[in-house]
């Protein structure tokens, strides 16, 4: 080997070092500051350092032996053994890196975080507990662990309660008789949502000066044996949002109860086209 070839053969091996180093820098800074953000265990993502470090390094070696042209049929060999290695890799291990690749999206596009309230398609509904590489774990409010590989997060659609604001705005549907007083239902639901200690005010300045209502009910429809109203009450999250529907079930019920309001249910009206002989017989005698 002459001094030319010796040359070459340092400069790739140190190029490629540097441009290691470069490289391990950027990424981690970025992996663990991604890492921070989704509240997520930074070791989750060394692998895919060493794994980047392991295939430029075996890139830069086997160029380095391609340059001695006695060991150039061997360079060529670890080459074409490396890519058939690589294929039979990659086709054993589609799903795994599907997985992993997704992990990464989610680390770069943040569509949810741990501890994030997210409903995945419309199956599951819960509570970001972790997000690894291959999979992203969802507790759900029974308490239970969903695992749900990356690849499959990929393609559901991703309903997130705390991407950018936490609040909601929460809808009460109730339904009144045709007989009931409709502008006093709207009081009672506006009262009782306005005392809830949970109710936020939404309104700005502008909506205030205007004479905004800070909770709106509006009536959306008629049923079959209802007049049937929606109360539009904010929150702070989704969690508080639902005791507060469930208290205004309860406490808009009484209020109801108590002044005249009814919650109509169905009825049912019999008729006998061909009544019974003992019926027949009984309305005789009468």
């Amino acid at each position: 080997m002459d001094l030319h070839t010796g040359l070459m053969i340092g400069a790739i091996l140190l190029t490629a070092f540097i441009a290691l180093r470069i490289l391990r820098f950027f990424l981690s800074r970025y992996l663990d500051a991604a890492s921070e953000r989704l509240n997520v265990d930074p070791t989750n993502y060394y692998f895919f350092k060493n794994t980047l470090s392991a295939i430029i390094y075996l890139l830069a070696i086997s160029l380095s032996i391609y340059m001695i042209p006695s060991l150039r049929t061997l360079a060529l060999g670890l080459l074409a053994g490396a890519g058939i290695f690589a294929a039979i890799i990659g086709f054993a291990s589609q799903a795994a890196f599907a997985n992993m690749v997704s992990g990464i999206f989610i680390v770069i596009f943040k569509p949810l975080r741990v501890h994030d309230i997210v409903k995945i398609g419309n199956l599951y509904y819960g509570v970001v507990e972790d997000i690894t590489l291959r999979h992203t774990v969802i507790r759900d409010f029974e308490n239970k662990r969903i695992v749900i590989p990356n690849a499959v997060m990929s393609t559901e659609t991703i309903t997130n309660s705390n991407m950018g604001d936490t609040r909601i705005r929460r809808h009460v549907d109730f339904g009144i008789s045709y007989d009931s007083d409709v502008n006093l239902a709207i009081k009672i639901i506006r009262e009782e949502a306005i005392a809830h200690p949970s109710c936020l005010d939404w309104r700005t300045p502008e909506d205030e000066n205007a004479g905004s209502p800070q909770v709106i009910v509006r009536v959306i429809g008629f049923g079959d044996s209802a007049v049937l109203l929606k109360a539009y009450v904010w929150a702070e999250n989704q969690i508080t949002a639902f005791e507060m529907h469930c208290d205004l079930n309860k406490s808009v019920k009484e209020r109801f109860d108590a002044e005249g309001i009814e919650i109509p249910f169905p009825y049912r009206t019999l008729v006998f086209k061909d009544p019974p002989a003992l019926f027949q017989a009984e309305q005789k005698k009468t």
